[in-house]
């Protein structure tokens, strides 16, 4: 789950002179891989204008994963900069993965999910389903606008949490600047991030227990040109059966 929210998640941040005076755009490709071996490749174009954002991209399983599990997608974003944070205003994703057809949208209003729409419909779920309560969307943001941070500073960027809503699940990623000896080398500031899931999934799911329990994740983060937003240029995620890195390249 933490893999697919950061591959998402993740907006050019490379470019030099930025200024949001004027309508600017970005462009890279975010590729991860496990062991060594690629799993996925993102494409993301990113437009900044003002206070206003609008975040775009197609994403796809790569390599040995790709035998296994085709999977291809689009996803947007549009939302806007608040003087102590991001205010998203809409989140699309569509993608299919072999033979299932996903599509989710979601909707905002001030700081609250004003709509969610998935289809096919989510199956009934079990007794030992958490579900989603309505306090928990406040303040929460789709994958793609919550990793865009907005701070004064690199040292300012790790001391905070990032309420994330995906149309199903809602976590909590609780950053935290991250040691000396473990900094990634693409950013500028890297971050430790505690995975904290807090409604929307099967409370006794493997996955998700690794995640909170046992997984190390790192999350590098660099400014969007010259501008005080930063987003994320390099991970590392820690899963039950290895490790995921993903990387940011500039595309020209």
């Amino acid at each position: 789950m933490i893999v697919r929210l950061l591959l998402a998640g993740m907006v050019l941040c490379s470019a030099s002179g930025a200024s949001f005076a004027e309508a600017r755009e970005f462009r890279a490709r975010y590729e991860a891989s496990l062991l060594g071996f690629p799993i996925g490749r993102a494409d993301f174009s990113s437009r900044f204008e003002g206070e206003n954002f609008a975040l775009s991209g197609r994403f796809a399983s790569a390599g040995i994963a790709r035998i296994f599990d085709r999977t291809d997608g689009t996803t947007t974003a549009k939302g806007r900069f608040t003087g102590s944070g991001v205010r998203p205003d809409a989140y699309r994703l569509t993608y299919t993965s072999g033979r299932k057809r996903q599509k989710t949208e979601i909707d905002f209003s001030g700081e609250r999910v004003s709509r969610t729409v998935n289809v096919p419909q989510p199956k009934r779920r079990g007794r030992n389903w958490i579900p989603v309560a309505e306090e928990h969307l406040v303040g929460a943001a789709d994958p793609l606008s919550a990793m865009l941070i907005r701070a004064g500073s690199s040292d300012e960027v790790c001391d905070r949490t990032l309420k994330v809503y995906d149309g199903e699940i809602r976590v909590d990623l609780v950053l935290r600047k991250a040691g000396g000896g473990e900094s990634l080398g693409s950013g500028t500031v890297t971050c430790r991030a505690r995975f904290v899931p807090v409604s929307g999934y099967r409370k006794n799911r493997s996955a998700i227990q690794f995640l909170r329990d046992r997984s190390k994740i790192l999350i590098a983060f660099a400014p969007v040109g010259q501008s005080d937003i930063h987003s994320p240029v390099e991970a590392s995620v820690g899963t039950e059966i290895g490790t995921v890195r993903i990387r940011a390249y500039p595309i020209d």
